[in-house]
């Protein structure tokens, strides 16, 4: 009964978030920026559908609190890979008529959330102790920022205009985003091991200040993310990186054991792989192409006005088996 009610408070959680991301990314759809602005939550949140997400994130995390005092957390973060493919069922009920959800993306989607439950399932973190030590903190905490200060680099570096890629510019930050928030996970463990001491221990512990102002500076990340481009290329960073990076950083700060048979680990080197290549398989979808204006994602009149080339007469596409009719002058010019 107990496993039952994890699963179904897991569902719920990941159901809560994929809402978070969708209403999120249409509050900050017409707020893309070149370059980082702090002030850029402060002008969400003057939106009411991106305050409504805000709401639907909380939401989905009291449940996924919930899920875990009943179920163990092998248990309850595969499932919570379901919100990438709750994501993709938004997109495909309420997204732009003129890019489809195709069944490759469903598969690519399918795949990267399967991938991850495997791997966290096979790996089964357990063990561990209750605090770690102030060094591996300042050590995880420097490559944390490191990460981020890299992907903001790649993201609004030099040659990343108002012209560079919107879609990669999305996934790098999704990514980002992605393991700062497996980052703020593994300050929430810290701060849990002080709930039952009283509100006094609360407040004088170090961990609570750090998770407000490291939650504060992850939810400017991830606005800048769902600001940047196509949800379908930062929700990937969101789903799979979350749960990796807070893994790992479960065994180096924590000291949790994981499974390393030999098959555990061929299981988990499959399960990577799978990750990888939905990953790469969504990063052709049109999804993510369409929002950037790729012509091949259009619709067929739509493909026309976006590529003139397509209105000249006896045109044939690159590969065609057709053509050209003896009268087109290029072919008569071609006679001897």
């Amino acid at each position: 009964m107990l496993v039952e009610k994890a699963i179904l408070l897991a569902v719920a959680a990941s159901l809560c978030t994929a809402t978070a991301s969708v209403c999120q990314r249409i509050g900050a759809r017409s707020s893309e920026t070149a370059r980082f602005d702090v002030w850029l939550v402060f002008r969400l949140a003057r939106r009411p559908v991106w305050l409504l997400g805000v709401a639907s994130m909380i939401l989905g995390f009291v449940f996924q609190l919930t899920a875990l005092r009943f179920g163990a957390l092998a248990l309850v973060q595969p499932v919570l890979a379901l919100e990438l493919l709750f994501v993709f069922g938004y997109l495909a009920i309420a997204g732009s008529k003129r890019v489809t959800v195709k069944r490759r993306d469903w598969l690519a989607a399918a795949a990267m959330s399967a991938g991850i439950g495997l791997f966290l399932w096979l790996a089964s973190p357990s063990g561990g102790r209750l605090h770690a030590p102030g060094s591996l903190w300042l050590l995880s905490g420097l490559v944390t920022f490191g990460v981020v200060l890299a992907a903001l680099a790649v993201a609004f570096g030099l040659g990343n205009g108002p012209g560079a890629s919107r879609s990669r510019r999305a996934a790098v930050l999704g990514a980002a985003t992605g393991i700062s928030w497996g980052f703020v996970a593994a300050v929430i463990k810290e701060l849990s091991s002080h709930l039952g001491d009283g509100i006094g221990a609360i407040f004088s512990n170090w961990s609570l200040y750090v998770l407000v102002a490291v939650g504060a500076a992850t939810m400017l990340l991830a606005s800048h993310a769902l600001a940047a481009g196509p949800l379908a290329a930062s929700q990937p960073g969101f789903t799979v990186l979350d749960p990796l990076s807070a893994s790992l950083l479960g065994v180096f700060l924590f000291g949790e054991h994981i499974r390393t048979g030999p098959g555990e680990l061929a299981g988990e080197a499959l399960a990577l792989g799978i990750i990888l290549a939905g990953a790469s398989a969504l990063s052709h979808s049109c999804l993510i192409l369409g929002e950037d204006g790729h012509p091949s994602c259009l619709p067929g009149q739509a493909q026309i006005q976006a590529n003139p080339q397509l209105r000249e007469p006896g045109y044939q596409p690159v590969g065609s088996t057709h053509h050209r009719e003896p009268q087109d002058p290029a072919v008569k010019g071609a006679r001897p």
